[in-house]
């Protein structure tokens, strides 16, 4: 079986992240998209309310899991089996970032396969870091997020407003 990791921060999940799950899946036998369970400042969600985002958005698909972790992608890989490492590539800054990762992760383990994946070209200029920065600022984001996530952003932002 050809097993695959698709890990990130996915705060907030966009439609660029969906489209690298969704294409991956297609790729492999099974899928596990890791939400990178490091608490972050700057975070929007919190870790378990991605889990359940990613959840619900991925449930239709039987190959795809949602697990957290919190260490080397590569020790991750080999404790539950996966030999291949998916990564978004949205422009040459992040192949450059995310080749020299690659490369580490081979040093670590040779069995490793990095699967580079390119962004739809329709969300290859976003970033979660710019969703949050443009949602916080009223700007509306919602053409870049699944609806369910674009709402419970738009909530947490009045909450965050309230605070």
């Amino acid at each position: 079986m050809k097993v695959a990791i698709f890990p990130g921060g996915f705060d907030p999940l966009t439609r660029g992240h969906l489209d690298i799950i969704k294409r991956g899946s297609q790729l492999f036998d099974e899928l596990a998209v890791v939400v990178n369970s490091e608490v972050d400042k700057e975070s929007i969600f919190t870790v378990d309310e991605r889990v359940e985002q990613i959840k619900y958005l991925m449930s239709p698909y039987d190959n795809i899991t949602v697990i957290t972790a919190n260490e080397l992608n590569v020790k991750l890989m080999d404790r539950i089996g996966a030999q291949y490492l998916i990564r978004g590539l949205r422009n040459t800054t992040d192949f450059q970032r995310e080749r020299d990762v690659a490369s580490m992760n081979v040093h670590l383990d040779n069995r490793v396969e990095t699967v580079f994946m390119l962004t739809d070209p329709k969300y290859q200029h976003i970033s979660s870091t710019l969703i949050r920065e443009y949602a916080k600022s009223g700007k509306d984001v919602s053409d870049y997020l699944p609806a369910m996530v674009a709402k419970q952003l738009e909530e947490k932002i009045q909450e965050i407003k309230q605070q």
